[in-house]
């Protein structure tokens, strides 16, 4: 280890397979908390290449349990985090209306590390039950229309990893790695990230697989569509930059989408904007997210997804989807 973070701190570069040993080596317990903590440090003062990046991903696919749901054409909705907005649960909520509108949804998540309040903390507190058991995961998906890939469940080597990521408190390049690692493979993706630079990373990641995909950034600094300004959005054949007004809807003030203190603040927060109580700024937002992920799966405009996403939540299918995984959960 001290070898390879004195050539970093050089800022030299690793290979793609020396990124895929350190991943192996870490989950083997080969080194200290300390060590670790380093290692995850580095990248936070200088920029991931996207050979480590492929290298990191590949280490973490090869030591995932995997799930094998190729009869079901899904899409995860993941953002990266990190980006230091605290805004509520937006593309949690966004999964539960692309499911209402009939899009099978495999849900990528995890406890909050660098946010107040991950999806895993919202869903836990709603009383879903996080699972890897392949027979209970379709269960959700034929009678909910998602289902939740809690995600230590299914890396479970990286359980040397998660106490540090805790105690840093901040994002690391397993932030960037969260959307890149779904142990489904989703045919679909939509992703955001914290970033321009991790943007493009990703862009040329996904060319190189078969995934329809699209990428997000705020160009105010969000991982994901939040109304506030203009979303880059790189997609298969496609890059745009995407207004408020191509989902038919104004401009909106960062306050009108911050998240919860805490993790019941947040909880009542999701469940007021399921339930269409939450402001219309709530909603615009989620459904601009939905909508997107819509399009991407269905190759339709952003406005058509928008409609589509917003007759959703209206209409209480969005509603329905939780419900239904709730009764699941208690089965």
């Amino acid at each position: 280890m001290k070898a390879i973070l004195n050539r970093l701190i050089n800022h030299e570069q690793l290979s793609k397979e020396e990124s895929r040993q350190m991943i192996i080596n870490i989950a083997d317990g080969q080194y200290t908390s300390s060590q670790i903590a380093s290692f995850l440090t580095v990248y936070l003062m200088r920029s991931i290449s996207l050979d480590e990046l492929e290298g990191f991903r590949s280490a973490l696919l090869e030591l995932c349990l995997l799930i094998n749901i190729d009869e079901y054409n899904t899409i995860d909705l993941c953002g990266t985090g990190g980006d230091g907005k605290d805004t509520f649960n937006i593309s949690t909520l966004s999964s539960f209306v692309v499911a209402g509108a009939g899009i099978k949804v495999t849900k990528h998540g995890n406890y909050g590390v660098s946010s107040t309040c991950g999806s895993s903390d919202v869903l836990d507190a709603l009383g879903v039950k996080f699972s890897n058991e392949q027979d209970f995961l379709k269960r959700c998906l034929d009678q909910a229309g998602i289902c939740i890939l809690h995600a230590p469940l299914f890396h479970p080597a990286m359980k040397n990893v998660a106490p540090v990521r805790r105690e840093l408190g901040v994002k690391t390049f397993f932030n960037m790695l969260g959307p890149l690692v779904n142990p489904v493979k989703p045919k679909n993706q939509l992703t955001g990230v914290f970033n321009l630079e991790l943007a493009r990373l990703y862009y040329y990641l996904f060319q190189k697989t078969d995934t329809n995909f699209t990428i997000l950034y705020g160009l105010d600094g969000y991982d994901e569509i939040s109304l506030t300004g203009p979303t880059k959005a790189f997609g298969k054949n496609s890059e745009s930059l995407l207004m408020p007004r191509d989902f038919g809807v104004d401009p909106i003030s960062e306050n009108a989408i911050s998240g919860g203190k805490n993790v019941d603040h947040s909880t009542k927060i999701f469940i007021d904007i399921i339930q269409n109580k939450g402001t219309i700024a709530q909603q615009n937002v989620v459904c601009a997210n939905a909508g997107m992920a819509i399009a991407t799966a269905l190759n339709l405009s952003p406005l058509e997804g928008f409609e589509k996403a917003k007759e959703t939540l209206l209409s209480g299918k969005a509603h329905n989807v939780l419900s239904k995984l709730q009764i699941l959960s208690k089965q």
